[in-house]
């Protein structure tokens, strides 16, 4: 097969998949003939190709997909006039917390924010597909430890958590203006929230929520949070060098 031949299958299979296609599944359509490096190459090809257009080839978390660009948003939204549902200040708050101090405990969030973390706001990120529970802490109770997911970053159109908004340590919440804006494009799809998203369960005790006019606590050091660089940015888990998206972090098995 030549490599415009080649280059036609990639770009039909990326422009019907459902998902964001991974680089194995690439190398499926030529019954791994062509290897990753000639995937790469033939990706970066199309990506050239789709300049100046409408729709660009983007390397997320999860695997390469076409998508609009950013610049034509206000376009189509004219077709789906509904607004997304805008998420509460402490859900957001909870998931910038997570995304750049991850892994982290129910109690690591609460002693940042000052505040009760409701069963609600994590059940909403974990019903969202933003976090998941990977493991538990090796203390008195085993609380779990949350993580962001895949989906979050492709939500966020986003290959790797290197590429989030950077955090200015010492200032407000972790970057939670910039983090705002991207979920509330990327939450179009979600179901609307729970007028108790915000509320403590029965057992718990209620605690005060900022009010929105006021800024959050500050943030406060968390020494177990290992995944902190020095320097203040997220770290990331280790990869699976095998099966890499071109110029981005390696992506998992």
């Amino acid at each position: 097969m030549n490599t415009q031949d080649a280059k036609r299958v990639l770009e039909t299979a990326l422009i019907c998949a459902s998902q964001p296609l991974t680089l194995r599944e690439m190398r499926s359509l030529f019954a791994d003939e062509l290897g990753a490096d000639t995937v790469r190459s033939l990706l970066d090809e199309l990506s050239r190709d789709w300049e100046g257009k409408g729709v660009e080839l983007v390397a997320l978390a999860s695997g390469w997909r076409f998508q609009s660009r950013p610049e034509l948003r206000e376009y189509l939204d004219r077709l789906h006039p509904e607004k997304p549902p805008r998420y509460s200040r402490a859900v957001l708050e909870t998931l910038a917390i997570i995304a750049y101090r991850q892994p982290v405990t129910r109690g690591d969030i609460e002693d940042i924010r000052g505040v009760v973390v409701a069963s609600q706001i994590v059940k909403q990120l974990e019903d969202r597909g933003w976090i998941e529970a990977i493991g538990h802490r090796e203390t008195p109770g085993r609380p779990a430890l949350y993580a962001t997911t895949k989906a979050f970053l492709d939500d966020l159109g986003l290959a790797s958590l290197e590429q989030l908004p950077a955090l200015d340590v010492g200032s407000e919440p972790p970057a939670f203006e910039a983090l705002q804006g991207q979920l509330l494009d990327a939450a179009e799809e979600a179901p609307p929230e729970s007028p108790a998203a915000e509320e403590p369960a029965a057992d718990e005790p209620v605690a005060e929520e900022p009010a929105a006019d006021e800024p959050a606590p500050a943030e406060a050091p968390a020494p177990s949070l290992s995944l902190f660089g020095d320097d203040g940015t997220p770290a990331l888990p280790n990869p699976d060098p095998e099966d890499p998206p071109p110029q981005t972090q390696p992506e998992s098995a």
